[in-house]
């Protein structure tokens, strides 16, 4: 009984300190249309399918009420539809820019291999913007051994059937097995919907939302306790400050797997 695999998200887990190329391409896309979210309106459903991220974000009584004065009607599925085709066109601009791996990642990752752990992943990315992030973060050292998208699974988070699809791939049965790691809380409810240990990591994250100089300054430290609340609260298992706390978090699954153990969302 030991853990087998890690199933990590990409933007503001692995990859894009602060997770900010989604961040710039939603704010000009609906300021595209007349419409300015604020950052914090676009990070609350961070993790999601893009155009489920939308709908989200529409859904917010602001929004919602903002785009009614400007256009005298309710939003309907082709305003989300013209949104989406701005967004996209934004982050695909500069979506090259945003895949450098966060600090250790890379060393993190190979300590992991040689624990014999399989590498898997899961985003809120779609295929045709993961095929520029694969390739941008392999060419600095970072490759999963598995990549699941919405496209690939069928659904997006927080359902978890992009977790199933890494275990079908891995050929692994037992979820108490897997660890999946995250920084939004929709990663922490797809692990927790999955059934398998739900981690959320702290630096880079894009609930934390600072960059990498903002996360150096003293202020950033107030910020954690808030972060790592809300992970617990949507059912998170653990919260790690950073990456590099992953390999001795693993060794403490295996004691508690040892014990019995299982996942909050094992029940499910």
């Amino acid at each position: 009984m030991s853990v087998q695999a890690c199933i990590f998200d990409w933007a503001g887990t692995t990859v894009d300190f602060g997770c900010f190329a989604p961040i710039y391409a939603f704010k000009n896309a609906f300021m595209q249309f007349g419409i300015e979210p604020t950052v914090d309106e676009i990070r609350q459903p961070m993790g999601m399918l893009k155009l489920d991220h939308i709908k989200s974000i529409f859904a917010m009584d602001r929004i919602n009420q903002l785009w009614e004065e400007k256009y005298k009607k309710a939003p309907t599925e082709s305003d989300i539809d013209h949104i989406y085709v701005a967004f996209e066109e934004k982050l695909m601009a500069d979506l090259d820019q945003y895949a450098k791996p966060i600090e250790n990642v890379v060393t993190i990752i190979e300590q992991l291999r040689k624990m014999k752990i399989l590498i898997g992943s899961t985003t809120g990315y779609t295929n045709k913007m993961m095929e520029v992030v694969i390739d941008t973060a392999e060419k600095l050292g970072y490759h999963p051994d598995y990549v699941s998208t919405p496209d690939i699974a069928g659904f997006g988070r927080p359902r978890p059937e992009m977790i199933y699809d890494n275990m079908k791939y891995f050929n692994l049965e037992k979820r108490e097995n897997i660890v999946k790691i995250g920084d939004t809380i929709s990663d922490i409810k797809e692990g927790y919907n999955a059934g398998v240990w739900s981690v959320g990591v702290v630096k880079g994250s894009s609930i934390l939302g600072l960059s990498e100089q903002e996360y150096k300054e003293p202020l950033a430290r107030n910020l954690v306790d808030e972060v790592k609340r809300q992970y617990l609260e949507a059912g998170a298992d653990f919260v790690i400050d950073q990456i590099d706390n992953l390999p001795g978090l693993i060794d403490q699954i295996n004691i508690f797997l040892g014990l019995g153990d299982k996942p909050n969302g094992y029940q499910l």
